[in-house]
């Protein structure tokens, strides 16, 4: 029995010592988007020096990185988000399925910080878009829009950067190339969304005599967004997914993704069929 309690205190501390390994790289500054019970889908928990980004981590797995949920420290602490890997290494700051059970009605803090849950419908925050897009280098905004029959269109601003909380998370965009219509740097009576601010239903940014944020359609506020006068896109009204003539209440889109990722980079696909493997 005496040896018995001379071992507890040391298996105990050694159990301690394994388990906080995973423990404490699951701190992460938003784990209020990752439940509890989807802890373990985190891919990289064992890693001690985290990468920036997903594009990083992507590289750092030689390409090999899967889609999921990592750990990334794009400023001072670590934070939890979805990678898309398959399409390079993006980094998905927001989804939304079209009636969404998430709420996107939210407050300035709330569209700070993040809210959802980072496998599903989510705002990563915020404070993470300014982080992640400052730099160092230059990245660009992604958008993926998939309409009811199944169809895929795709857009890119290159670069991007939201500012700090000083500046309202001001948006700053560059050039636009891809399948989707450009519906934030085409003015459109008035819906310039580069360049504008962020409003919140309690923060009121933009260039409406109204609070655009506070506007119904169906019973359904708008939501936080880069608004002007007030929108000629819209992903964070959950009921209707708004992108000028790709997603709209006439042509309705199922899904929408932002994702963000660093300026010129390369796809990297690799298989058994050297014929298959691109650039």
């Amino acid at each position: 029995m005496k040896c018995l309690r001379c071992w507890l205190p040391a298996v105990t501390l050694l159990l301690l010592a394994v388990v906080g390994v995973n423990v404490a790289h699951l701190q992460a500054e938003n784990l209020n988007l990752l439940p509890q019970d989807k802890h373990n889908l985190v891919l990289n928990r064992g890693m001690r020096v985290l990468p920036r980004d997903c594009h990083e981590m992507l590289m750092t797995s030689s390409g090999q990185a899967r889609d999921g949920v990592y750990l990334i420290q794009p400023g001072g602490s670590p934070i939890a988000v979805y990678c898309a890997m398959q399409e390079g290494g993006w980094t998905v700051v927001q989804h939304i399925t079209v009636n969404s059970s998430v709420n996107f009605d939210r407050t300035w803090t709330e569209y700070m910080h993040g809210f959802g849950d980072v496998t599903g419908d989510h705002w990563l925050g915020n404070e993470y878009l300014h982080q992640l897009t400052r730099g160092p280098g230059r990245f660009k905004l992604g958008v993926k829009l998939v309409d009811q029959d199944a169809i895929t269109k795709m857009g890119e601003y290159d670069p991007v950067l939201v500012e700090d909380e000083a500046s309202a998370y001001r948006l700053r965009l560059g050039l636009f190339q891809g399948t989707a219509v450009d519906a934030l740097t085409l003015d459109t009576e008035n819906y310039l969304h580069d360049n504008q601010k962020f409003t919140t239903k309690d923060r009121d940014n933009d260039n409406y005599f109204q609070n655009c944020a506070k506007l119904e359609f169906q019973g359904v506020a708008g939501g936080g967004w880069w608004y002007d006068a007030c929108a000629g896109a819209n992903l964070n009204r959950r009921n209707v997914i708004y992108w000028q003539k790709d997603c709209n209440k006439e042509r309705l889109c199922k899904y929408a993704w932002m994702l963000v990722r660093p300026s010129d980079t390369v796809k990297l696909i690799h298989s058994g069929d050297c014929k298959r493997d691109e650039l």
